[in-house]
């Protein structure tokens, strides 16, 4: 997977997408705040690019899940607190479950 920056890519952009077809790799275009777009050719070996593309995206979620913790405050839980948050939700679900 070829990394290419907004930036360049709105200025050299037919030569990143000419570069990348040829060679038949994902481009992912990133911005300042990391990964933005993905550019995938629907030619070469879909198999490696949808793995690499799932990795991606998993990755982009869980930065985004990160950014969201930290402006509610959730990046200071201790470990206990965690715990106990995830002990009351499966009450919940068993609670849920059993009606």
């Amino acid at each position: 997977m070829r990394q290419v920056s907004l930036r360049e890519f709105r200025i050299r952009g037919s030569k990143a997408i000419k570069s990348a077809t040829e060679r038949g790799e994902t481009i992912l275009l990133a911005g300042r705040n990391g990964p933005e777009y993905f550019l995938v050719p629907v030619l070469g070996d879909l198999a490696f690019q949808d793995r690499e593309l799932r990795r991606a995206i998993a990755k982009a979620s869980l930065r985004r899940d990160w950014q969201l913790a930290k402006e509610h405050g959730l990046d200071k839980m201790t470990d206990e607190e965690i715990d106990a948050e995830i002990a009351e939700a499966r009450k919940s679900f068993a609670r849920r479950k059993k009606q």
